[in-house]
């Protein structure tokens, strides 16, 4: 597995998240999770974590999606 991607990711529209796999000292797997917005700034594509009113539902559903996902993918199996 590489380290530097993501092991899954969920996008609705300009909402994303990305899960990755993490390891503790005892070598015990388990998930951390971040959530961006990318938005388009002339012809280049930029991503922020600040998010306005009117993302905060598709947030909310991205965020649920990822919880199912990593409840039905426990990190190291």
């Amino acid at each position: 597995m590489n380290p530097t991607k993501p092991v899954h990711k969920v996008r609705l529209g300009t909402i994303e998240s990305a899960v990755w796999e993490n390891k503790l000292s005892e070598g015990k797997p388990y998930y951390k999770v971040t959530f961006c917005r990318n938005y388009k700034d002339g012809d280049e594509w930029k991503t922020t974590e600040s998010f306005g009113r009117d993302d905060l539902l598709v947030l909310a559903k991205v965020a649920d999606q990822t919880h199912s996902w990593i409840f039905e993918h426990p990190p190291g199996k």
